[in-house]
């Protein structure tokens, strides 16, 4: 195991902000993580709080330092373009984006997206995760990346052919705490994946998708009439609009997907997709991003000529 730090790696979302230094082999040597994303760093810049974070590691001044997510949007710190699909996401790292104006070597990798004038999309960060989830599970043609924003990716090999946008994670912060849901729900809360609610929702939404707003109205009914459980109703709400999600990806009860999540919504996920009957292979999405944070600078050095930064 090399303990030498090589590289620094960030995930730098909207909300969140995600550092590891690691080693040539990818050992993890230090973390950090905190809610300076995007949104939150807009007045101190996003130099100054990296180098914060640099310094509390007491990382080396040559080390080099890749990023992806929402740091290169065109409201984040340096715009890192989109590359059109069909892409072969192992190439992102050769298309990155270089931070000018810095002491140390700082690259930002770009997203991807589909340019259609009927159903456009886009990913950010996403991106590399997927190179790392590829890595991981090669030969996989599906893959499930949930969040507030969930991505659904076909792949054929590394190429990445389309990819289709559910904004599943926000629907359910916005119905459970801004709607007349709100009386039913007791507002955002945990959801338990073993819950039968939670599961009959995501049968239901799967099977009727057609019929989601009418059965979102029934959770409120279903508490005035019966007087069901704000932890039953939450759950309920959860599984149909995962459920929606679902049927609106075109799942099949025959296919193997690829998971790519983490804690909580690796849970949800597993339980929705397996009570679908779907094959669910489960890839850690820390270890996808760090993998493909990884795979990006080596493929960015060796197209580039930048090994002195390694």
């Amino acid at each position: 195991m090399s303990t030498s730090p090589a590289i620094v790696a960030v995930d730098w979302g909207t909300s969140s902000f995600r550092l590891w230094m690691m080693s040539r082999d990818g050992t993890v040597l230090a973390e950090h993580r905190s809610h300076e994303g995007m949104s939150e760093v807009a007045d101190r810049g996003f130099g100054p709080v990296l180098e914060s974070h640099l310094l509390a590691l007491a990382a080396p001044a040559t080390l080099p330092v890749v990023i992806c997510g929402m740091a290169g949007s065109r409201q984040g710190w340096v715009e890192a373009g989109y590359i059109d699909t069909p892409a072969d996401v192992t190439t992102i790292g050769e298309r990155a984006t270089i931070v000018p104006g810095t002491g140390r070597r700082i690259i930002i990798i770009p997203g991807l997206a589909v340019r259609s004038e009927s159903e456009p999309d886009v990913m950010r960060g996403e991106e590399t995760q997927l190179l790392g989830a590829h890595l991981e599970m090669p030969g996989g043609e599906r893959y499930c990346m949930p969040g507030t924003h969930s991505k659904w990716v076909n792949m054929n090999g590394a190429s990445v052919n389309r990819f289709e946008t559910f904004m599943t994670g926000e629907l359910f912060s916005v119905l459970s705490a801004k709607t007349i849901l709100v009386h039913s729900t007791g507002g955002e809360g945990k959801v338990d994946a073993n819950d039968p609610a939670f599961l009959t929702g995501v049968r239901d939404g799967w099977a009727r998708p057609e019929k989601i707003t009418q059965q979102l109205f029934s959770i409120r009914a279903g508490q005035l009439l019966y007087n069901h459980a704000n932890d039953e109703n939450r759950a309920r709400l959860s599984g149909l609009l995962i459920g929606t999600e679902f049927a609106g990806a075109g799942v099949r009860g025959d296919e193997q997907i690829g998971l790519v999540a983490s804690g909580a919504l690796q849970r949800l996920y597993h339980a929705a997709l397996l009570a679908c009957g779907v094959n669910v292979r489960d890839i850690d999405a820390d270890v996808a991003v760090r993998r493909g944070l990884m795979e990006s600078w080596q493929r960015y050095s060796n197209t580039s000529g930048d090994l002195k930064h390694e």
